[in-house]
């Protein structure tokens, strides 16, 4: 039950069921049968945070455990908050309505950079010390995990340990600790030692970081017997891991409002822009036969009429149509929608297409990612324009008529002419839709590219190369609109300011969070949404701390520089990573893992080669 404090305020704020809990599928205890409370906080919106798959997966997990039960966090609205603190509503989760300061754990899961401020703002509003060298022997242990978690330098003074990697093991490996070391009265000091020797598990305060004259970082000491590098921890067998069998079904819309199954983790490809392609390897699939079985238990569970087959390269799953073909018969029955999010324009057929929009036609979206072949055999892309041409033609042919092209700009090797080759493909494909004899009859077609901002990150060949300045992005930005001719195809662009501070953040030093601090004191929370987000602030903030945004944003890292992240082990050898780079600058493409190992050096996490095919190591 709501209580009385909370459910008088509820009426104020615009979108009420934010805040209210007890929807269906949520997990309630008895608090005398629980011994160790997680809360999990997701630092955005209800309905960004209900969209996201590992806090669904997790939320499920520790609470599948006797005695642990796990709650949901989300960051409140700007109406919600000022209410909060005029109220002395402290922060709180949605099971229980008890305020989070109470509960064992607190953890974060970190997916954007923006959402750092955001993580300071709930642990104020939750009573928290936002500093991990403030908080007492009371308080909640703060830990954190995600993408981000792969470089948490700006970050590590508000974090009492990180966890690197995939969850579903380690986490309960770390909850058994925290629950023991609450039975046996540890301090949080020899708590925190403990933790740093579970494999992927980080305590930055057991790590001294010294630096240069230049700014540069001279090198990490590990003390207190904390292990030099830290390796991530990863799920061998996904068929065998634990999957929910129902979520909980938010009463307001959420952006990502259906049922998901993961099909797969990694990514063959090799983007050498894209961290999620390297941070998630080795690449490994889902049998078939268990995607079915829990894409229809959750359908049962939840009554969704869409199911998502989730994954960073969905049609790279080497039984795709299997899959589709085993889950149209009760898919069809019961109308629900099979969803591919992320599609690849070489590996996409007229049988995928049919079976994809067997139950409802819609528009397709693909990722050229550069307009010319030259940037995209210089990042890796290995998609050729006939490619491009052959699946949009595929498309057509089936019904579509809209179609959309993400792109990416100030890309390393980029010249003016690339970006001219963004707009020369669009066209290119919205001439082919009107040369096709069987087009739909009566409709027009839509092409739509979406450029955003190339942010340089780590753990990829890109990590040493520089991000474009404001000025160049925002010349460029307006080359792209001032060249569009054609009323068939619509750009869009994300805003460069956000871009570049994600830079800073995604290549910075634990000397940031002094800058993150204050730029939270200023008032900045809620910064992924751009009416949250004042550039203006972290320029004064950084200029305050005596720092440099070109420093960490826009400029080339040596090979031999010691990164912020070295001591953090995501297993790729740097000698591959350089050698990545090193090609991109020949516009040589390296061949996807299924055709050739390229010696990454992920094939180790899981003690041999990723696939059985591989044939040489470059």
């Amino acid at each position: 039950m709501i209580p009385a404090k909370i459910d008088r305020q509820l009426l104020k704020v615009q979108k009420p069921a934010r805040y209210c809990g007890g929807e269906m599928g949520s997990v309630l205890k008895n608090r005398e049968e629980v011994d160790l409370r997680f809360a999990f906080c997701f630092p955005d919106l209800y309905e960004v945070g209900m969209s996201h798959l590992g806090m669904k997966i997790l939320y499920s997990l520790i609470n599948a455990q006797e005695g642990m039960w796990c709650e949901r966090v989300f960051a409140p609205d700007t109406d919600f908050e000022a209410i909060m603190r005029r109220e002395e509503i402290p922060l709180y989760g949605l099971e229980s309505f008890d305020p989070i300061r109470s509960f064992d754990v607190v953890g974060f899961t970190l997916q954007y950079e923006m959402c750092y401020t955001t993580v300071l703002n709930m642990l104020d509003l939750a009573g928290i010390p936002i500093r991990s060298a403030d908080r007492g022997e009371d308080c909640p242990l703060i830990i954190g995990g995600g993408p981000c978690a792969c470089n948490p330098e700006p970050i590590a003074d508000f974090f009492d340990l990180f966890q690197l990697g995939e969850g579903e093991e380690l986490m309960l490996d770390f909850l058994a600790l925290a629950r023991r070391a609450k039975e046996e009265g540890l301090s949080r000091r020899e708590l925190l030692r403990q933790a740093a020797q579970i494999p992927g598990v980080y305590v930055p305060s057991l790590y001294n970081v010294a630096y240069r004259e230049d700014g540069t970082i001279a090198g990490v000491t590990p003390r207190e017997g904390a292990p030099a590098r830290v390796t991530k921890r990863i799920v061998k067998d996904l068929s065998a891991m634990y999957f929910p069998k129902d979520f909980v079904v938010p009463f307001t819309e959420a952006v990502h409002d259906r049922a998901m199954v993961e099909v797969l983790r990694g990514c063959i490809r090799g983007c050498r822009f894209c961290q999620a392609g390297y941070i998630y390897r080795p690449f490994r699939e889902k049998d078939p036969e268990a995607l079915d079985r829990q894409a229809k238990a959750l359908c049962t569970a939840t009554g969704y009429e869409e199911v998502s087959l989730t994954s960073l390269s969905t049609s790279d799953h080497s039984r795709l149509e299997e899959l589709m073909e085993g889950m149209l018969p009760w898919t069809e029955q019961r109308r629900v929608n099979i969803a591919l999010p992320s599609l690849r324009v070489d590996s996409f057929s007229p049988r995928l297409l049919e079976l994809v929009q067997k139950v409802r036609k819609s528009g397709l979206t693909f990722a050229p990612e550069a307009g010319s072949q030259r940037l995209r055999d210089a990042i890796n892309k290995n998609v050729t324009e006939e490619e491009v041409l052959a699946t949009a033609r595929t498309a057509f042919a089936g019904g579509c008529t809209s179609m959309k092209l993400y792109f990416m700009m100030g890309l390393p090797t980029e010249t003016m002419a690339d970006m001219d080759a963004m707009l020369e493909l669009a066209q290119r494909v919205v001439d082919l839709f009107y040369s096709l004899p069987n087009k739909p009859k009566g409709r027009g077609v839509q092409v739509t590219i979406s450029v955003a901002c190339f942010v340089p990150k780590p753990h990829t060949p890109f990590q040493y190369e520089p991000q474009d300045s404001l000025e160049q992005f925002r010349e460029k930005q307006k080359h792209l609109l001032e060249t569009v001719r054609s009323k068939k195809i619509r750009v869009n662009y994300h805003d460069a300011a956000t871009s570049r501070v994600e830079a800073i953040l995604a290549r910075g030093d634990r000397r940031l969070s002094r800058v993150v601090e204050a730029v939270w004191r200023a008032g900045g929370s809620l910064e992924g949404w751009d009416e949250h987000f004042s550039p203006q602030r972290w320029e004064e903030a950084l200029t305050e701390a005596g720092l440099s945004g070109d420093f960490y944003a826009c400029r080339r890292r040596p090979y031999d520089e010691v990164l912020p992240w070295d001591h953090l082990d995501y297993g790729l050898t740097k000698a591959f990573l350089m050698r990545e780079d090193q090609r991109a600058w020949e516009s040589v493409t390296t061949e996807n893992c299924r055709h050739s190992c390229a010696g990454c050096g992920a094939n180790a996490l899981l003690g041999g080669a990723c696939f059985e095919a591989h044939t040489s190591i470059l």
